[in-house]
């Protein structure tokens, strides 16, 4: 599919054009030179990286992330690219522990307010202690 203009290859990867032009600006695809007819000429290496840019996204890395990766995986450097999966699954094994903390919170808040009293679900007055939002009182 050597040739392609931008909007096949952003049809191709099913993304819009002005994604590829996006990617284009952050420097994470090249803009290929002008051919003949002055339109761009896309090959399949820029398929290639654009996919590679999409299955990183939704892995959770950033464009900033990607890029780095996208440097690591042109050197064919796999430990590096290992190197910044692991530092990513890291960051989201934090957030994981953390989120099923403030679930845990949260039940217990729930469990207080709904078989307690007033004066046992705190957690949601406001700090004057009338439990009702600042300036909604007459």
């Amino acid at each position: 599919m050597t040739g392609m203009t931008i909007g096949k290859l952003a049809a191709a990867e099913g993304v819009s054009v002005e994604t590829v032009r996006f990617y284009q600006r952050r420097g994470l695809l090249a803009e290929p030179p002008r051919l003949g007819a002055g339109y761009r000429q896309y090959s399949d290496e820029d398929r290639a990286r654009l996919d590679f840019i999409r299955r990183a996204q939704t892995l959770g890395f950033t464009l900033g992330e990607i890029a780095d990766l996208l440097g690591s995986a042109e050197a064919e450097s796999s430990h590096e690219i290992a190197a910044a999966a692991q530092a990513k699954l890291a960051a989201i094994d934090d957030q994981v522990r953390k989120l099923l903390q403030l679930r845990c919170r949260l039940r217990q808040l729930v469990r207080v307010c709904e078989h307690g009293d007033d004066a046992q679900c705190a957690g949601l007055r406001l700090p004057d202690g009338s439990g009702e939002p600042a300036g909604s009182r007459r």
